[in-house]
């Protein structure tokens, strides 16, 4: 990397010029802080230990890449680390994920409502011309008029195009809003266009 939430949301890969990214929530104190959710499992598939997940990432190939991932389950307080076998999209950002060792329907109920987590040492980067979702929540956002707008504290999916939220505005992630994106000095440019700051 899903997607309204307050603060720091789901990760996706931000496509161009502000998509592409690997999507998920990013945690609240101590390691926590270094993980990126990228799926929310939802319920167990079949009988071989398979589950049904909502994707929270564009790359869910990463999940094999790296090895092994987090998985956290809030109810109980715990987490568990899994390598994933396999990802298999099926429809829209759902998939079905095989982790080595959950091998029939039971153990794979032991993981429904849990979020797989990645470090974000383990993200790789993003294509060119392409951001996760943490590199854009917090970004300072300058129109080409030199206002400042706030920075970035949520991300809206929408049926059409995502929406960068700052606490004074709403602003479409599309290429002729926003015009550039420096991680560098913080900031994102984006044009002044008439009504969008009314």
């Amino acid at each position: 990397m899903d997607c309204g939430q307050a603060g720091p949301g789901p990760e996706r890969i931000r496509r161009r010029p502000a998509r592409q990214g690997c999507s998920g929530q990013e945690r609240s104190a101590g390691e926590a802080r270094q993980q990126i959710a990228v799926a929310q499992i939802i319920k167990p598939h079949g009988l071989q230990g398979e589950v049904a997940v909502e994707l929270h990432t564009d790359f869910p190939e990463h999940m094999v890449s790296v090895g092994s991932v987090v998985v956290s389950d809030a109810r109980h307080d715990r987490t568990r680390r899994l390598r994933v076998q396999s990802v298999r999209p099926t429809v829209g950002t759902r998939a079905l994920v095989k982790f080595e060792g959950v091998d029939d329907v039971d153990q794979a109920r032991e993981l429904r409502g849990g979020t797989v987590l990645l470090h974000k040492e383990d993200v790789p980067p993003p294509p060119e011309g392409a951001y996760y979702d943490f590199q854009i929540v917090g970004l300072q956002v300058i129109t080409t008029g030199g206002k400042d707008l706030g920075r970035v504290v949520e991300i809206i999916r929408t049926g059409a195009n995502d929406v960068f939220a700052t606490e004074r505005v709403l602003i479409p992630a599309v290429d002729h809003v926003v015009k550039s994106i420096d991680l560098e000095r913080g900031e994102m440019l984006i044009e002044e266009l008439e009504g969008l700051l009314d």
